[in-house]
């Protein structure tokens, strides 16, 4: 009976103990904070940066680009796009990223799965998406799909072939007919979703993968997961976003500027190319645009090259990033690299050339980034033989950009609502009066708001 009511003392005692511990913790302590889970930029407010493996850094890897997440991160940047990780084919090989040997494994050229983890979640703790580039249209000749022949286009013999239409002798066209073949891509794009956090995909040749395989993988997406993808298709159909991707490339644009810098079209034409996509996009879509990406500057030229050395870059980096649309900026880009940048062989970008020019594309970008007009106003053009001319939004709020896309000095009558303004410039916060005329130099650019 004793050591019944000693055992009933020790439990009342634990009880008293119990309550007056839990009147001791404040009511508005609700413990540690949860570190925020990342989100993916929205499409309007999006910088994009296009990593070339080979070139980034001088290891060539995943790690290479790790260490420079806060380079990348000072342009404004947020988002990242990486050229393919996969590891490559060695059958009729060219040693291009493009030509996929295994879907579901990172190339040991570029490093292993947990060094894509440690970028992925080192990016969005700095508040920057990771996309890869994905290669739906074919494959390398010895992926093991290969076994599986139906699962690729054959000719009248009932041979494999490569892309119809096509130099591309390293990989093997895939067969979106075959439905085996379509659930196996799918389940390999969410294999990267699943495992390494991926915040989206960058389509290849997507203009060459039907309608309706874009559309069953972008819904088995949603059904997949919760969190929102980029998703970025390098073709410019406008059913790609009727399958559901957010932006295409504005190829069309990227040319014409080349004709307005050299001389053979008036500035005018961008203004039409760009008024022909938009009013045919469904709201919220965008273009991307750019003066290069890793096609353009390992077969046609640099920027540097095409537009005529740093002022002629600038100056059209300007209109890309603030005519609307998603800016993109192609590793080396920031620092002027002159020479070619292959990616089908190791070229490190040596990133100590022209740090004023780094500094400019910081300075631009990162105004783009704070500026919600600049996304979201209302465009008006201004015609001109030479000169770029245009304003976002209205009253208080309108920001002018003014740029001389030709090598040679202009005087510009400035149209009459925009004469006589005082104005304070968006890079260097500096007053400027602008009175019925403006002289420019060669490639020079202004960018302005109200003041």
């Amino acid at each position: 009976m004793k050591a019944f009511q000693f055992l009933l003392i020790a439990l009342l005692f634990a009880l008293l103990f119990s309550c007056d511990k839990d009147e001791n913790i404040p009511e508005d302590n609700p413990g540690p904070t949860p570190e925020p889970e990342f989100q993916v930029p929205e499409t309007v407010d999006i910088i994009m940066y296009e990593v070339n493996l080979r070139a980034f850094s001088a290891t060539g890897d995943l790690q290479g680009v790790n260490q420079r997440l806060d380079q990348i991160k000072s342009l404004g940047v947020n988002v990242i796009w990486l050229m393919p990780i996969h590891p490559i084919g060695e059958v009729n090989s060219v040693n291009s990223p493009y030509s996929v040997k295994n879907y579901q494994e990172v190339s040991s050229e570029y490093g292993t799965m947990n060094n894509l983890k440690t970028l992925v979640t080192q990016a969005h703790k700095k508040e920057m998406a990771v996309i890869l580039d994905w290669v739906a249209n074919h494959t390398a000749w010895d992926n093991p799909w290969i076994s599986n022949k139906e699962w690729y286009t054959q000719d009248g013999s009932g041979n494999i072939i490569s892309p119809p239409g096509t130099n591309w002798m390293d990989v093997a066209a895939l067969n979106f007919n075959n439905q085996e073949m379509r659930l196996n891509m799918i389940e390999a794009m969410e294999y990267w979703i699943a495992t390494a956090d991926i915040d989206g995909f960058r389509c290849d040749a997507a203009d060459m993968v039907p309608f309706d395989f874009w559309k069953q993988a972008i819904d088995s997406f949603a059904g997949f997961i919760e969190k929102d993808l980029i998703l970025l298709a390098e073709g410019a159909r406008n059913d790609h976003f009727t399958a559901g991707f957010d932006m295409n490339f504005s190829w069309d644009f990227y040319s014409r500027l080349k004709e307005v810098f050299n001389g053979t079209s008036p500035p005018g034409v961008l203004y039409a190319i760009h008024n022909s996509n938009y009013n045919n996009m469904p709201a919220g879509k965008q273009k991307l645009r750019f003066t290069t990406n890793h096609d353009e500057s390992a077969w046609d030229a640099t920027p540097m090259v095409l537009f005529n050395g740093k002022s002629g870059a600038l100056a059209a980096s300007v209109i890309t990033i603030f005519l609307d649309g998603v800016p993109l900026i192609y590793n080396g880009q920031e620092v002027g690299v002159v020479e070619n940048i292959p990616f089908f062989s190791n070229s490190p970008i040596n990133w100590s050339l022209n740090p004023d020019m780094l500094e400019e594309y910081k300075e631009l970008l990162n105004f783009y980034s704070s500026s919600e007009n600049v996304k979201t106003g209302e465009l008006n053009t201004y015609d001109h033989s030479s000169i770029v001319v245009f304003t976002i939004g209205s009253g208080q709020d309108m920001i002018l950009v003014i740029v001389n896309t030709r090598n040679s000095d202009i005087t510009y009558s400035m149209p009459a609502e925009l004469a006589n303004n005082s104005w304070i410039d968006a890079l260097s916060e500096d007053l400027v009066t602008i009175n019925d005329q403006l002289d420019l130099t060669p490639y020079e650019y202004h960018i302005l708001i109200n003041n």
